[in-house]
């Protein structure tokens, strides 16, 4: 991969979000449907109450949705 992938940094309200675990959607974090026709399936999470979170982009987390910092070995 050239150049470093950060997390999007983003205030969520309270509801359920899809994250894009394949890496196409062109509304990253979340999923648009392009993951359609491939192996891929999105990550459905909740947040509970409006707070501040840190979503992967790298799509190398162990924590999906959120960034767990695996991006810094890519």
């Amino acid at each position: 991969m050239s150049g470093k992938i950060s997390p999007i940094t983003m205030e969520l309200e309270a509801g359920t979000y899809w994250w894009c675990a394949c890496g196409k959607s062109k509304n990253q974090p979340f999923c648009d449907g392009s993951h359609e026709g491939s192996d891929s399936t999105p990550v459905e999470f909740a947040i509970t109450e409006k707070r501040t979170v840190s979503l992967c982009v790298c799509k190398t987390t162990g924590d999906q949705p959120f960034c767990d910092g695996s991006h810094d070995k890519l």
